[in-house]
């Protein structure tokens, strides 16, 4: 599958244990991982039957949080330096070319999430989607909704749709007539006031609950219980290092 310039391309997980990451995550989704050489950090690709599907690394940075990082495709790595910047955005990690695979830097967009981006070389990133085991959905949470609807429609040309009028907003991110990501506000008792903004990964399993039960038995942790909504099945839960993803069984059309 190519994905669109402009569109979540990549997922990674920065830990201070890889091993144990490795160890969790093949476990709990059938991956398999492939470990990089000493040149990448041991940087590790964990493959679904034989396609990229994510990947994982070292933290590098003191006081550097376990976290799943989300990237955005993009042609020109340098030029959304730019726009970030320009949008009112902070560039963490400029531009920088990562052998031949491709080209990445990493920002926080206007209100303090975390992104980066990924310019493809010989690694394209994610190569299948929406199948139990794959990544499913990229969604932003926020208490700048305003903010954020500004900053990515300059940054990458996304336009806003809220999908839910008249309650509790829910937006979703069109580019090109399709849908790329989600964004759900910060607002009410479920979001404590020392969270920050940022991007939450959702990977499709076949049976939420069962993946919830599964994660726990790892050694993970469910920070969200299995929860039904208009699309689906989800649940928020946490690795044992403490990074924080979501597993869905539904679709991901929107909200």
């Amino acid at each position: 599958m190519t994905v669109p310039i402009g569109a979540p391309s990549w997922v990674d997980l920065g830990t201070p244990d890889l091993d144990d990451a490795q160890r969790f995550y093949t476990a709990l989704f059938g991956w398999t991982a492939h470990v990089s050489g000493d040149e990448y950090g041991g940087y590790t690709i964990f493959n679904l039957e034989g396609r990229p599907v994510a990947g994982a690394g070292p933290l590098f940075g003191e006081g550097q949080l376990t976290a799943w990082s989300t990237y955005i495709a993009t042609d020109d790595a340098d030029a959304d330096a730019a726009r970030v910047a320009a949008a009112g955005g902070k560039v963490l990690v400029a531009p920088f070319d990562v052998g031949d695979q491709g080209r990445m830097a990493a920002f926080l967009d206007q209100a303090g999430a975390p992104f980066s981006v990924w310019q493809a070389g010989t690694m394209p990133g994610t190569e299948v989607f929406d199948v139990p085991g794959a990544l499913t959905w990229n969604e932003l949470t926020t208490r700048d909704v305003d903010g954020s609807i500004a900053f990515y429609g300059a940054v990458f040309g996304w336009t806003a749709r809220n999908t839910a009028p008249g309650g509790a907003p829910y937006v979703v991110w069109d580019l090109g007539g399709q849908t790329v990501a989600g964004m759900q506000p910060m607002v009410g008792a479920d979001w404590p006031d020392d969270l920050p903004p940022h991007w939450m990964v959702y990977f499709a399993v076949e049976n939420c609950d069962a993946a919830a039960e599964r994660a726990y038995a790892l050694g993970g942790r469910v920070v969200h219980p299995p929860t039904t909504f208009t699309r689906g099945r989800y649940a928020v839960l946490e690795d044992p290092q403490g990074g924080t993803f979501s597993v869905l069984t539904g679709t991901t059309s929107g909200p």
